[in-house]
């Protein structure tokens, strides 16, 4: 699979470094909001194995508060021109906004990570196929109720892959995510990440992203900045049922326990 000017082995897994530039981030809002730290940030995620670094700029923390459009660009998009200009490396914008995902590609975006899986904005197909940019669509649903939980995600993502098509994005471009802690109880995000494996069926790679979230909160009592080793165990599951992509903001140390069980699972 082609991201920019990269290719990825789609039966490996690969680190997607997090660098949140918002002031309210749950876990590090306001740290990196700045070019410089921005920068600095996202040379220290490459040097410790980020593949692919993962630009937001408004928290989608629960309860956040939505941005506009114009605020939005004006803090990712000179972040994505400054990186794409200092270093060899992808990156995605976490956006479900078309006007973002616009000035985002514009300014050198190579993907688009989008938590509505094109349900939210559909224009945002459009930009992905014009700018011939990966798309990650992330499963989420406005109300979280269920009939058969594991098939109603799968038919959710569905939904969105045929979204995608419709609008000319092919297949080859299209990533599918799970959406742990979009619209799903604790239990429901813990049913998911043990059938991960399950979105192989879709015909697409997979992206995981659980990094420091409530769901390892609550299975170990732990608050946000003490959720490591919960992310490092989950990362090493979702490369075990083949996840091509973990989304983290620890690199180094997901990186080098993907890296020992892919030596292990490939010898």
């Amino acid at each position: 699979m082609k991201i920019g000017n990269k290719s990825f082995d789609i039966n490996k897994t690969h680190i997607m470094g997090i660098l949140n530039v918002t002031p309210d981030s749950f876990s590090d809002g306001g740290r990196w909001n700045t070019v410089d730290g921005a920068l600095h940030c996202a040379e220290r995620m490459i040097n410790d194995g980020a593949a692919i670094i993962d630009i937001g700029g408004e928290s989608t923390r629960p309860n956040y508060t939505p941005i506009s459009d114009d605020e939005e660009i004006r803090r990712t998009a000179p972040i994505i021109e400054a990186i794409k200009k200092a270093f060899d490396v992808p990156v995605s914008i976490d956006t479900y906004k078309s006007a973002v995902a616009h000035a985002a590609l514009h300014s050198g975006a190579d993907m688009i990570n989008d938590i509505w899986g094109l349900k939210y904005d559909k224009k945002i197909a459009d930009e992905a196929k014009r700018s011939d940019a990966a798309i990650c669509l992330v499963h989420n649903r406005k109300k979280s109720v269920y009939n058969d939980f594991l098939d109603d995600v799968l038919s959710d993502l569905r939904s969105s892959i045929n979204i995608a098509t419709k609008h000319g994005i092919a297949l080859e471009k299209i990533i599918t995510d799970p959406g742990i802690g979009f619209a799903k109880t604790y239990k429901e995000n813990l049913i998911i990440t043990n059938n991960l494996d399950k979105l192989h069926e879709l015909g697409c790679p997979i992206l995981y992203g659980a990094s420091r979230k409530s769901m390892i909160g609550n299975a170990l009592d732990l608050p946000v900045d003490q959720r490591l080793e919960g992310t490092i165990a989950l990362s090493v599951l979702a490369c075990m049922k083949g996840a091509m992509f973990v989304r983290v903001h620890d690199v180094k140390e997901n990186y080098r326990a993907v890296k020992m069980i892919e030596t292990i699972i490939r010898q």
